[in-house]
C-alpha cells in the first residue's frame, strides 16, 4: 500500500470538511441577515452570498494538493509515502482551520452588512486574510513535494 495515496485522500477530505463547516457557519448568518432585511421591508443584498460561499475555495486547495500527490513520481517512490501522508495531514488541517475561521469571519461580516448595509469591502478583506492562510499552506506543501 502506498501511504502517499492515503495522504491524497486525507488532504482532500479534511480540506472539504473544513469548507463544509465554514460554509455552514457563514451560511446560517447570511440567511439570518436576509431574514432581518425582509422583516424590515428592505431588499436582501445578494452580495452576502459571497460571505457564505467563501470557504468553498479551501476544497479546491485540498483537491489540487491531492491531485499532486498522485503524480507518477510520487507513485513510483512508495518509500516517500510517510512524507506524503504527513504533508497531507498537516496541510489538510491548516486548510480546514482556515475555512473554519473564514466561515466565522464571514458570518460576522454578513450580519454586520445585512444590518447596516455598509462595510462589505472591509469585512471581505478579513475574509480574504483567512483565505491567505490556506494559500500559504497549499503553496508550502506544493514546494515540499
Amino acid at each position: 500500500m502506498n501511504l502517499g495515496l492515503i495522504g491524497a485522500g486525507i488532504v482532500m477530505g479534511i480540506s472539504a470538511l473544513g469548507s463544509a463547516l465554514g460554509i455552514g457557519i457563514a451560511g446560517q448568518s447570511v440567511i439570518g441577515a436576509w431574514k432581518k432585511c425582509y422583516l424590515g421591508n428592505r431588499a436582501a443584498p445578494m452580495t452576502l452570498l459571497a460571505f457564505g460561499g467563501a470557504p468553498l475555495t479551501q476544497t479546491f486547495y485540498g483537491y489540487i494538493l491531492g491531485f499532486l500527490f498522485m503524480k507518477p513520481a510520487a507513485l513510483a517512490n512508495p518509500e516517500n509515502g510517510p512524507l506524503y501522508l504527513g504533508i497531507g495531514l498537516a496541510s489538510g488541517l491548516a486548510i480546514a482551520f482556515s475555512a473554519l475561521a473564514q466561515g466565522k469571519a464571514g458570518a460576522a461580516g454578513a450580519d454586520a452588512t445585512g444590518e447596516t448595509g455598509k462595510g462589505f469591502v472591509n469585512y471581505m478583506m478579513i475574509v480574504g486574510i483567512c483565505e491567505t492562510v490556506a494559500i500559504f499552506a497549499m503553496v508550502l506543501s506544493m514546494i515540499s513535494l
